[in-house]
């Protein structure tokens, strides 16, 4: 996958299908979205086009760093990935200066693919009707996804960030349609952990990924081709004085040396909120509790019948 980042200066030279939005999640109505661009085949069938995704990174924050969402998406088929400045000469531009200069004449759009509440241009002027309408003018079609619903809501980054700040694991993952995860080489801590015989890994998230409430977690990591069930903690590590939000996770029933290897924490189900012990006994203690606990949970989930 191509990609083009901090500039609107670019040059495409073959026909491209758009969407366009903030795709901070590539949740299930993204998901909409990029399948339609994906699968889209033009009338003439001239020419296999340039499956193109423009994101508007406008939060401080992402539900998936940068690089996990440019990994998503070219596994999910996208062969150019345009993050756009949020800068005044974007912020500026009317709809039709916008459609002119960034779709029409430097990525020669043939298709563009938008959801329902679809909004650009100056004071989000545009709509898809509009977008309609200069798709006449300059000769590209224009095809609009209804919303995905969760019931009688929508799909959205907005939904999905208030039940992550909830930490309501399991609505995350039903709304983004695979399991909130997070992605890092494994660090050297304190190593507290093996001292207490609960050796764990440790992770730094990017600064630009939203995080669940600090607190204990069941996961389920990936390093290299293993899997394994484990028990993470999301936070500052209070007990130990830890001086920064990191990502400690116990893998259950794994004695390998993973320094430096690529771990990715999959969080599952929100188990309590992190907190501060009189001391490492009484941390170790907890910890047990916590580990059965979640053991317990893991084991009743696999019992669950398949849907």
């Amino acid at each position: 996958m191509r990609l083009i980042k901090g500039t609107l200066d670019f040059q495409i030279e073959d026909r491209c299908v758009v969407t366009l939005g903030k795709f901070d999640g590539v949740h299930r109505g993204h998901q909409a979205l990029i399948d339609r661009v994906v699968t889209y085949v033009p009338e003439d069938n001239r020419k296999e086009l340039i499956r193109t995704v423009i994101s508007f990174d406008t939060a401080p924050t992402m539900i998936l760093s940068k690089k996990e969402r440019r990994k998503m998406l070219e596994k999910r088929g996208i062969d150019l990935l345009i993050e756009c400045p949020f800068i005044a000469e974007l912020i500026s531009m009317d709809p039709e200066t916008f459609v002119k200069k960034m779709l029409v004449d430097q990525l020669h759009v043939a298709h563009v693919v938008v959801g329902e509440d679809f909004r650009f241009g100056y004071h989000r002027a545009g709509n898809p009707q509009i977008l309609y309408e200069l798709g006449k003018k300059y000769g590209f079609t224009v095809e609009v996804v209804e919303d995905i619903l969760d019931g009688d809501k929508k799909i959205s980054s907005t939904y999905i960030r208030e039940a992550l700040s909830q930490g309501q694991m399991e609505k995350v993952n039903e709304l983004l349609g695979y399991e909130y995860y997070i992605t890092g080489e494994v660090v050297h801590g304190r190593q507290v952990g093996r001292t207490i015989g609960i050796p764990t890994t440790n992770l730094i998230p990017s600064k630009s990924k939203m995080l669940p409430p600090n607190g204990v977690y069941v996961t389920r990591s990936t390093v290299g081709k293993e899997t394994y069930v484990g028990m993470t903690n999301i936070g500052c590590k209070p007990t130990v004085e830890g001086g920064f939000v990191g990502v400690e996770t116990y893998l259950f029933d794994c004695d390998a040396d993973l320094y430096g290897e690529k771990e990715k924490v999959r969080v599952l189900h929100y188990i309590r909120p992190e907190k501060k012990f009189d001391g490492l006994e009484q941390l170790k203690a907890q910890l047990k509790l916590d580990e059965n606990e979640i053991r317990t949970y893991v084991k009743n989930m696999e019992n669950q019948p398949k849907k």
